[in-house]
């Protein structure tokens, strides 16, 4: 599975015109599955996720995580994240997980993510979403798991 994190000093989720999700102070994660992964991914992917250190401590080191600081997370799923993009100019998404799969890895992702993290506010899959956010740094990393 992939996560794309963004710490953000506040995010939104709008379908429809309506905002379907938002945080202040957290994480806004893009977050994809891949053909072969299982929920064994997901679990490895959000531990790593709840625990990685991108806030700010007391002497300005990123040393505390979203669980630290108690920020929210905006977790929305995002296929795209799974292209390949290694010939031509038009992306392959060979690589991601068929919509079934991807819908049901999300779904698991979010449920553990509510069992283990107080604020938890989602996309909707496959929905035409409309994502804002301001973010904070800017600081922007990648997570993968094998």
């Amino acid at each position: 599975m992939i996560a794309l994190l963004q710490r953000v000093t506040e995010a939104k989720v709008v379908v429809d015109g309506n905002t379907i999700g938002a945080i202040n102070a957290g994480l806004m994660v893009l977050v994809c599955a891949e053909r072969e992964d299982t929920e064994k991914q997901a679990d490895d992917l959000l531990k790593k996720l709840l625990a990685y250190r991108v806030f700010s401590d007391d002497a300005g080191k990123m040393n505390r995580s979203v669980t630290d600081v108690q920020g929210g997370l905006l977790l929305v799923p995002q296929f795209t994240l799974a292209a390949d993009t290694n010939s031509g100019t038009r992306p392959s998404f060979t690589p991601a997980a068929p919509p079934e799969l991807g819908r049901q890895l999300f779904d698991y992702f979010v449920a553990q993510a509510r069992s283990k993290h107080a604020q938890v506010e989602t996309g909707s899959f496959g929905a035409d979403m409309k994502v804002s956010l301001t973010n904070d740094g800017p600081v922007t990393f990648w997570l993968k798991t094998k």
